[in-house]
Parts: structure tokens; sequence; C-alpha cells
């Protein structure tokens, strides 16, 4: 017998709001398993965050030809007839973590009145249905689960699990209208709480500071074949002028990442991921997404477009934490450093010393010429220079000389050899290295053009002056192929504070 206020609805009802799919549900046919968003006509994302007035609470039963519709608040544990409207927001598949068995499908549904629960087919039913998201769908027979206790991504205690006798319907022109999305957003500190809990996945929205170490320019370009390689990406993203957090996306949401992040017509600015996971890594907090993690910018959806706005309007609040205070690395000494890479859990990290050049290596080329769009090494051809690097693209270059540059340094607890990279050099003798080679060829006449330039007297100064250079543990180092470090970045000292001079006092109070 079925519930008194529960009836299965007819299949279409009279078109009041436009759905986001008018894709039909059939038996018997495979999902397309996609967290792709539905694209309204004029192209924009079929997602909102726009909040509609709920209706009169005491009414849980639908106009709708007087079919009578359950509400989410009234789903309670056990197998129920009621008929349930919803719209489809998200699903995605759920596996175990260790032996990649497929559990069944998850669901993230909403409906009128803006409540959101979860959903859940079972392994045996996946393909059963067609499920497309942003769709609005009528469901009749199912079994209410308790909610999982870890990694949830809904308030409500119960789960709609879709049982043998389960029939669901798509609703092509549904009479009322329903959210197209919802949120659940936390702080830095709420996050903070419920670090490595495994509880609640909730959603962040944030500004970004950098990508995979680059700051966020204009100009800036992902290196998609590495995030590919890796499987993840790390983007530093700051909430107002909240502390900066890494966020770490990971497989399906960093490929979408870079879709989103190349779609725009300049590098996007706002970043808002949703069910992410908060855990301590490296001794700080951070977050990860989740095989449920949605990825969203600037104008995609309401939240990212409120928070864009209040972006362009504090740009003085955002800017206020530079990328070079967030990536700022470990102190260590020269001892300190060569222990790290001796550990058998060492990783590829960045960490800063202060040493004194004690020589410059001679007798090797200090500097290197790369093509001058990518700064990769360039190579003869036949009859020009060619990119050594295949993702450049370039078959022909313009060569420009870089630093290739071996200095001998030491502390007070170590020797150590750094060779120094790039625009990295500068900073010893104040002049790019393509300045220097120019300037040698210009006083030395009828010298072939390849000849290789002595270190400059510029360089051969620097030695006995103390710097605070910036260096990478490479994956080099940690395999034992070499021991030299490589300088990504000098800084020279902090000057020393000047003795006030003033009157001092003698010993026979006599000034």
């Amino acid at each position: 017998m079925k519930p008194k206020n529960s009836s299965i609805s007819n299949d279409r009802e009279p078109c009041k709001t436009t759905a986001a799919s008018s894709a039909h549900a059939r038996p018997n046919r495979k999902s397309t398993a996609s967290s792709a968003m539905v694209m309204k006509p004029n192209g924009k994302s079929a997602v909102s965050s726009v909040i509609l007035k709920k209706p009169n609470a005491s009414t849980a039963v639908s106009s709708a030809h007087d079919v009578q519709v359950m509400f989410f608040r009234d789903v309670s544990l056990g197998p129920t007839e009621a008929v349930l409207r919803f719209r489809l927001v998200h699903f995605w598949e759920a596996r175990n973590p260790n032996t990649k068995t497929l559990i069944g499908q998850e669901m993230i549904l909403i409906e009128e009145e803006g409540t959101v629960i979860q959903g859940f087919v079972p392994a045996g039913r996946v393909g059963t249905y067609e499920l497309e998201p942003g769709s609005v769908y009528k469901l009749g027979n199912f079994f209410g689960s308790r909610n999982k206790a870890l990694y949830r991504v809904t308030d409500h205690s119960a789960t709609v699990t879709f049982a043998w006798n389960t029939e669901l319907k798509i609703l092509d022109n549904p009479l009322v209208s329903i959210h197209e999305d919802r949120f659940r957003f936390h702080s830095y500190e709420e996050f903070y709480a419920n670090c490595d809990r495994k509880v609640d996945l909730y959603d962040y929205v944030g500004h970004m500071k950098l990508v995979n170490g680059q700051t966020i320019t204009e100009h800036t370009v992902l290196d998609e074949v590495d995030i590919s390689d890796k499987r993840h990406l790390c983007v530093h993203v700051q909430t107002h002028d909240g502390p900066v957090m890494k966020l770490y996306l990971w497989d399906k949401a960093a490929s979408d990442f870079c879709v989103k992040f190349k779609s725009y017509g300049s590098t996007p600015s706002v970043l808002l991921v949703t069910t992410v996971n908060p855990k301590h890594l490296g001794g700080t907090l951070a977050l990860t997404s989740m095989a449920s993690s949605r990825v969203f910018m600037d104008s995609d959806v309401q939240p990212s477009r409120d928070y864009l706005g209040w972006l362009s309007s504090n740009s003085d609040i955002a800017n206020k934490i530079n990328a070079e205070v967030i990536t700022k690395p470990e102190t260590a000494t020269l001892e300190e450093l060569f222990a790290y890479i001796k550990q058998e859990t060492a990783k590829v990290a960045w960490f800063e010393c202060t040493a004194t050049i004690d020589d410059v290596v001679q007798g090797s080329p200090w500097y290197y010429i790369s093509c001058g769009g990518c700064n990769s090494k360039a190579v003869k051809g036949p009859t020009s220079l060619i990119c050594n690097n295949k993702k450049c693209g370039k078959s022909i270059v313009t060569g420009v000389a870089q630093y290739l540059t071996r200095i001998s340094v030491y502390d007070k607890s170590e020797h150590a050899v750094f060779v120094v990279l790039g625009d990295a050099g500068k900073e010893l003798p104040g002049k790019h290295a393509s300045k220097l080679v120019a300037s040698y060829f210009e006083t030395k006449e009828g010298v072939e053009a390849d000849q290789c330039v002595p270190v400059p007297q510029a360089l051969l100064d620097t030695i006995g002056h103390t710097y605070k250079f910036i260096v990478k543990v490479s994956d080099h180092n940690l395999s034992g192929k070499t021991q030299t470090i490589t300088v990504t970045k000098i800084f020279p000292p902090e000057a020393p504070q000047p003795i006030a001079l003033g009157r001092t006092r003698c010993s026979n109070n006599v000034w």
C-alpha cells in the first residue's frame, strides 16, 4: 500500500520553466558517467546559485494535476513508494580507493524547496538509468539509506538509494521552478577545525595567487603535459584577506581546471571548487579535490561572479600578500641541505641558504644559448638554431645567452657547488648574460661567433661576497646523479643596521 501522500505523477507536466536537458531516461541504457555541465543555448553554464523563496512549508503536495510529491525534508530511512521531483546537479563514480572496484554512482539532488540530498545507484544497477546533470526528474519507489559518516557532500541525514523497483522519468517541462545548484562554503577556520577528520566535504571560493608555482599574470600558460603526467596541479588560493592555502586538484578536477583556464580570453582570477577535503600536508593546512569535486571560475556561477565583483573593488586587499611571501622556502644551512637530500622520504623542495662565494668555476661554459621563446637549450641545425624543447614547437629560433654558472660557496657548516641558471644569475654581476657575451665580442675583433667566452671579470668580482640563495633540491639530487644544487633566485644579503654614533660615558664619569 502506498503512503497517503504519495502517488506517481504523469510522465510530462505543463511547461512553466525550461529544463536543462530534454533527454529522456530510458531503461537498459548505459550512463554517460560524465559530470560535464549542461550548456544553455546562449552558451552559458546551466549552473547557478540563485536562491528562490521556499514554498509554504506546510504544503507538501504539488499542484501539478493534484500529484502528491514528497519533499526531501520528509525523506526518512527505509523503503518508500512516494514520488520525488528534483534536479540532478552532479553525479560521479564511487570506487574502492584500494581495489578501484566500482561501488556505485553517487549523486547530488536538489528540489523545489532548495533542500539538497545525496542519491546513490548501487553498482549492479549502474547503467540502468540515463542520467544528465541539470535535468529534472520524477522518481518513484526508493530506499532511504543512512547518509554516510565519511566524506559527506550534503547535510541531510538520509540518502535516496535506487531500489529494484525504482522508476525514474525525466520531466522536459516541469511545472515548478527548481534551483540549479547549492553550495556549502567554509572559512579557513572551519576547514582547519575539520582537518584530517574525513567528515563533510565543503566548497571553497577565492582568488588564485599561483598555479603550479607560476604567478597569475595575463600570459600565464599551463604545462598540460606535465599536469597530465603528474595527474594533479597545485593552486595557491586566498579568500578575501584570509590566509593563503594550497589547493591540490587531482585527475578530472585537474583536467577540468585546464580546460576552463584556457577557455577564458584572459587569465581568470577566481576559483570555486566543490567538495574539497581539508588535510595536513607538509605540516600545513591544504585542500584536496575528490571524485565529487567540480571546478568553476570567474563568470561560471553566481558565487564566483559575486567574488569577482568583490575582487575588482578590493584589489588592494587581494594583492596585500605577494607570491614570494606565499612560497617563501624554509631556511637551511648547507649542512642541513645535504642532510635533507640523504633522507629516504625527501622530495623535490626549495630552501633558502645564505652563503659566501668562494670561487667561480672556470674551464667550462658559464652560459648557454637558449631559445628566445621558451629559454630551453638551442642547438645548431643545418642552417639555423633549433629549439631542443619538443613542447615549444619552434623550428627556427633566435638564440639568447643565459647563465649556466657554477660557483663554489660556503657557510659556517659546509662547502657546496651551486649552479646558477637563467635570469637568477643577473643578480651577481648586475647584467644579463647576453649583455656580457655581447660586450666580449664587441671588444674582440675577429673572434669567431661560436668561440666560448671566458668567465667575465664581473662574475669573478663576486668572489668573497655573501648572498642569499633560493635553491632547488631536484630529482637528480635525490637520485644521487649530482650533488650540484640549482639556484633559482639570488638576493643580496640584508645590510647590517648602522650603529648609532653618540657620546660614550667613561669610567671616570667624564663624557
